[in-house]
Parts: C-alpha cells; structure tokens; sequence
C-alpha cells in the first residue's frame, strides 16, 4: 500500500500537485509541499501567533496556549496520525503551521466583534481570513502578494466556507479551493486529518489551561468527560499521586492518556474506512465523505467533552468578563480606523486610496490590519487613540508592519 517513499496511493503525492497561481521553477531539495511549509513558518503573520489568544489572553500568564503554540501541537498530532496512514507529513504540517493566520487578536471574542463590525460589508470569518492571508495580505515576493502556496495546502487552510463565500472564491478561482463547497466533494485525507488533530489539541490543551488557570478543576472534568476513564487509570497505576495535591503530574498524566487513545482510535477507525474504500487515489478520496474520523464512541465522547469545556471554562464568569473587554476593543479599532482611515500604517491606506473611496474596501482593510494585531499590539492602538487601559497591567508592547 505505501508508495513513493513510503506514501500511500492514495495520499497527495508532490509530483501530483495542482499547481500553485503563479508558476515558479522546483526547489533544487525540498518537495512542493515542504516549501509551502517553510514559506508558511518565514512568514510575519506566523510570528505574530506567539502573540495571539487562544483561550486567555496573553498577558494573563506565560504558560498559556497561545496560537503558536496550538498550531505547533496540531502540527505534531497530525504528522504522527499522518506517519502511521501512510500521508504526506509536509503538507500535514504546512497546513496545521497555516491554519490558524486569520485569526483576530483575543481569540474567539475578536473574531465574534469583528464579525459583527463588518456585517454591512460581508461579514469576517477567520478560516476565510487565513485563506486571504497567504494568497494577498502576506507581502515577501517582488512577482506578487501572498505565499503563492499550493493548491493541496491552500484548500486544506479553508476547512470552512459558507455556499456565499464559496461562489465568491469560484468566480475568481474557477474550480479552485471554492468549488468543493459547491459540489458537497471532500478535500484530501491530509485536510481531513488536520480538521481532527485541530479538536484532539483543543481538548487536551483547554483541560490543561483550564485546570492551571483554577477555573476548572480536575474532578470536575473527569466526572463530566471521558478524562475520568483516564484519570482512575492513572491512579490505579500510581496510587500516590492521589495525595499529591500540588503536583501536576496527575493532570499531565491522565490527559496524556486520554490523548492517546484519542489518537489510536483515529487511526484504527480511518484506517478501516480506507480499507474499505480502497481510493485508488487522491481523486478517489475527493469523491467520497467522512475517511478520517473517529469511531461513534469517541466522537461522542469528544462532542461531551467540547460541550462541557463550553459551559464550564469558555463561558466562565471571570472568561465572560474578559472577552466582553476585548470586544469592545476590537469594535472601538474598528470605527476608529474606518471613520479616520489615515490613523493606519502607510500601506493599508495605500489600498483605501486605491478603492476610490468604497466603504465595502475600506471596511475589509480595516478588518485585515485589525485581525493582523496581536493581543498586545491591540491593547497598545487602542490605549493611544483613547487613553483607556482596558486590561489591567496591559502596558503592551509590540507593532505590527
């Protein structure tokens, strides 16, 4: 079943790639998807994840995820799962490395304010917005805008996109990244694969964060999720961490477990699906639904523990009040910089005067520089043009270019 340097048939194979917009000349040593990784992690707005929200904001403590770190986890998960199915490591990790760009700063509540900012101007969504980001707002390359990535990678970015959005794409891009929205078609196992790697880490790194931050606490989550299985396990094994309130290894332990047999049970139960499919290859695997998964257990197991995480840590009073500030952050940018475009770097109003004073334009440039900012590069901005300190202790410092 493995081929090609022990890819399988039915994996995206380099030589088999669609292409990239701009044609350039092969790499002397690396394949096509290795460059788009190595294009991806050179990139400004992959830096600036290190500076970017996941669940708590980046100066409530350092040693909270943040989008960097996530992706990098994405990126570790999916190559292992990839390894044992026979996948394209490279364009696994391009895509995980890619996948969160567009996010706004402050997480989930940025990217819910700024939604509601641009909803006269077609709406924002961070999944379209990191699309946007390597095919426009990255500026490296004398030829052009963007990374000029791959066809494989550029589709695996766009995990998500509404049927409006998808005919927009394919009215530029004819049968492009767009038009798999439009025909119900699936993208490549390694897309599909990074979907997944993408939950395993929110589960695994939310318990974590959640317990360290003290608004969640292990019991808590073990009665109400399939930690617990793992949690009892853990102690049956090493009884003295029971007494051992103040030691971490318990929590590590038990989510170590419980990651694991999150892994293994994607690959058993994707593997089965492929045996029974047998895709021939990759067009194959487009025509079909669902390959990569988890089992029926697991995926519930999963949607319980997602659940829980909502109602206990992502809707928590002290999580409430926290993003209720960074909204009203993101919306004060906004109509900051849309009333008084000249408030923004050279190059952005450069572009509004390109638009000849559309506001649909100006709305979405404002909307790019806003999800460009980093947590503390937003806090900084919005402290200079109205004198307020949103968050305690948010003597942020950062620019962005």
């Amino acid at each position: 079943m493995l081929e090609k340097g022990n890819l399988a048939r039915y994996a995206s194979h380099p030589a088999g790639s669609r292409g990239r917009f701009h044609a350039e000349p092969p790499a002397p040593t690396r394949t096509e998807y290795q460059r788009d990784r190595d294009r991806i992690v050179h990139s400004t707005a992959f830096r600036r994840l290190v500076y970017k929200t996941q669940v708590f904001l980046n100066h409530e403590g350092d040693l909270f995820r943040t989008r960097m770190t996530h992706s990098l986890e994405v990126a570790q998960l999916g190559r292992s799962v990839g390894r044992s199915l026979g996948l394209n490591e490279d364009l696994i990790e391009a895509i995980a490395l890619a996948h969160d760009l567009g996010h706004t700063p402050f997480g989930h509540a940025g990217q819910d304010a700024l939604n509601a900012c641009m909803a006269p101007w077609g709406g924002f969504e961070h999944n379209l917005q990191s699309l946007r980001v390597v095919d426009h707002l990255e500026e490296r390359y004398p030829q052009w805008n963007g990374l000029n990535l791959t066809f494989e990678t550029r589709e695996g970015i766009l995990k998500h996109c509404s049927r409006t959005n998808a005919l927009a794409i394919e009215a530029v891009e004819p049968e492009g990244v767009g038009r798999r929205f439009l025909d119900g078609n699936s993208p490549s196992l390694e897309a599909q694969l990074c979907n997944l790697a993408d939950e395993i880490a929110y589960n695994a790194h939310d318990i974590d964060d959640g317990v360290r931050s003290g608004l969640i606490d292990l019991e808590q989550v073990a009665q109400a999720s399939l930690l617990g299985n793992y949690l009892n396990a853990t102690l049956v094994e090493h009884p003295g961490l029971a007494s051992q309130s103040t030691d971490r290894r318990l929590l590590y332990e038990s989510i170590r477990r419980m990651l694991s047999a999150m892994v293994y049970d994607l690959i058993e139960t994707t593997r089965g699906a492929l045996e029974r499919a047998a895709p021939p290859d990759v067009a194959a695997v487009r025509a079909q639904r669902g390959l990569v998964a988890f089992s029926g257990p697991m995926q519930q197991a999963s949607q319980r523990l997602k659940t829980f995480l909502m109602h206990n840590l992502y809707r928590h009073s002290q999580v409430m009040e926290t993003t209720a500030r960074a909204r009203q952050i993101i919306q004060e940018l906004f109509e900051i910089y849309r009333t008084n475009p000249a408030q923004m770097p050279a190059g952005f109003m450069t572009r509004i005067d390109q638009a000849d004073g559309d506001p649909r334009q100006t709305a979405r440039t404002v909307a790019d520089y806003i999800a460009g900012m980093t947590d503390r590069y937003a806090m900084r901005e919005h402290h200079r043009h109205t004198g307020l300190r949103i968050f305690a202790g948010d003597a942020a410092h950062g620019r962005i270019e």
